[in-house]
């Protein structure tokens, strides 16, 4: 891969990173630092991944948590591996419970949404299967930072103060309280540079640590969240975390322009940014600064988005196979859809019949790709009491019509928005990426993989790069620092572009590519929020 290391167009005053035993990006300096710490400890990059993602459920819970879901893609022995740890919705949720209680759609906090956590069970998985450090020593770093604290950052307190004003309004019934009790415990958001420990969730991961997540699933963890979703009338109960089961899967992937771009399948949306690399290369390489390169690439992703959104839920109830949507033939049909103008598709027609991103490397050749989430924040709201779980909402993206393939099912998985991304070149790792943010990630994604493959971007080029992202309809937002004439000239195309100042609206990334030659690792930073990179 050709890069001019020294030139960022795009310039944050930051440089891609180097190192040779090692390195961790994430958006937290704190956890970058955890994870470094316990790879000199003689951990691999997937203990350090593991520290990484611990802490930063203490040092970015606006993103993230205990009583989240994640996803990982990890290369170990010349092989990617997939790892599935998203939850099902609980046993006695189902459509008719759900508009009993009043609901036309899945309400987004309080009970009802949230779904049987997943993060736990990965890191204990993740280290037994490929760790070389019990969990518990991977985990010291974030116990630590919760039992003595640690001050906020910038970008993590502009967050959490929009939370508590966000929870102060509709979180007022009791079981938000300990919401309020644990993230707001003297009466408002804890200010940027002011200390915040968080007791309980040290103890909790001391419990998940010492006994592998089984205290989680089936001990005094899983009887603290049985007894409270009971007390409050939820749906979640020790029974589904009992039953829980996390999935190795094979990745996805697809080749574009030589190199192959890889992605958890079904139940996650990473196949939107595969179906839409598929389109593009159809048509001509993009081209830098080019209104019709950056209409192609919004018009792809519009397409491959309508019928992500239309089809992607648990593979059994997809009423197309996901391999169809990433064949050429697939392709082939959706690019005769791109004019000189936008326009807003429908799905595919069938035949008849919220968010923590990490990259992790060692010296080693072990790379992971790796992504934990609560969903919209701090997710639900709900924290249960004593242990500092916030439980996630991913239930949320339910759909309450029975004939719908994402429709909410007992012990189904949702759509799921969060997604590691992977590349590799004729066999070789090139290395992790990734984007936070929602509906933002695969749009992210495909940027990402053009700003590196097309457009010859190093690392933090790469991510500095103004982005765009396509909401609805016509709709793309773009940042202030989107070039105006690019701006102008889409919209004398149709599309309906709107300026933000709000970056958290364009995801935050990192990478780490790995040179073939020399085994050196290069990486880049999000600069649009506390990002860091930590190096060995």
């Amino acid at each position: 891969m050709t890069m001019d290391y020294l030139y960022n167009p795009y310039a944050t005053k930051r440089h891609t990173a180097f190192a040779k035993n090692g390195m961790v990006a994430t958006s937290q300096p704190l956890a970058a630092q955890a994870g470094i710490e316990i790879m000199q400890q003689g951990g691999n990059a997937i203990d350090t991944a593991i520290a990484t993602a611990a802490a930063l459920t203490v040092v970015e819970p606006t993103s993230n948590g205990i009583g989240g879901d994640a996803f990982a893609l990890v290369w170990v022995d010349h092989k990617l591996h997939g790892l599935n740890a998203s939850g099902p919705a609980p046993q006695s949720l189902t459509i008719e419970q759900v508009k009993a209680a009043g609901h036309e759609k899945m309400p987004v906090h309080g009970l009802t949404p949230i779904t049987v956590p997943g993060v736990p069970a990965a890191w204990a998985e993740l280290a037994k299967k490929f760790g070389k450090l019990p969990l518990i020593k991977s985990l010291a770093p974030a116990i630590r930072y919760a039992e003595e604290g640690y001050p906020l950052t910038p970008i993590l307190g502009k967050y959490w103060k929009i939370a508590y004003n966000r929870f102060k309004e509709i979180g007022t019934s009791e079981e938000f309280h300990a919401w309020f009790e644990t993230f707001a415990p003297n009466g408002r958001a804890p200010e940027i540079g002011e200390m915040w420990r968080s007791p309980d969730h040290a103890e909790t991961l001391r419990l998940i640590g010492e006994s592998n997540a089984e205290a989680f699933y089936h001990g005094e963890l899983a009887d603290k969240i049985d007894a409270f979703m009971e007390k409050h009338g939820g749906y979640l109960r020790k029974s589904d975390l009992e039953s829980y089961k996390l999935e190795w899967v094979t990745p996805i992937s697809t080749n574009y322009r030589g190199y192959d771009i890889w992605e958890i399948p079904p139940n996650g949306q990473g196949m939107i940014t595969l179906m839409g690399l598929n389109i593009l290369s159809e048509l001509p390489t993009p081209i830098p600064h080019d209104v019709q390169s950056l209409h192609n690439q919004i018009e792809a992703m519009k397409l491959a988005f309508i019928d992500g959104k239309a089809f992607i839920t648990e593979q059994a109830d997809m009423p197309i196979d996901y391999r169809e949507l990433l064949s050429k033939a697939y392709a082939e049909k959706r690019v005769k859809k791109i004019g000189e103008h936008a326009t807003i598709p429908e799905p595919l027609e069938l035949p008849t019949g919220g968010t923590i991103y990490l990259a992790a490397a060692d010296g080693e050749g072990n790379m992971v790709s790796f992504i934990q989430s609560n969903y919209m924040g701090f997710g639900s709201g709900v924290v249960v009491p004593g242990t500092g779980i916030a439980l996630q909402n991913r239930g949320a993206d339910f759909i309450l019509e029975a004939t719908h393939p994402n429709a909410l099912k007992p012990g189904k998985r949702s759509y799921n928005t969060i997604i590691p991304g992977f590349i590799t070149k004729e066999g070789q790792a090139v290395g992790p990426f990734g984007v936070m943010g929602g509906f933002m990630q695969p749009q992210g994604h495909l940027q990402l993989a053009i700003n590196t493959i097309d457009y010859q971007l190093n690392p933090q080029a790469a991510l500095d790069a103004p982005r765009w992202q396509w909401v609805e309809g016509n709709k793309v937002l773009v940042e202030p620092e989107f070039p105006n004439h690019l701006a102008q000239a889409l919209a004398r195309r149709g599309h309906d572009i709107q300026a933000t100042v709000d970056a958290g609206s364009f995801g935050r990334g990192q990478i780490i590519w790995r040179d073939p030659k020399t085994g050196v690792l290069s990486g880049g930073t999000e600069s649009r929020t506390d990002g860091a990179i930590a190096l060995w």
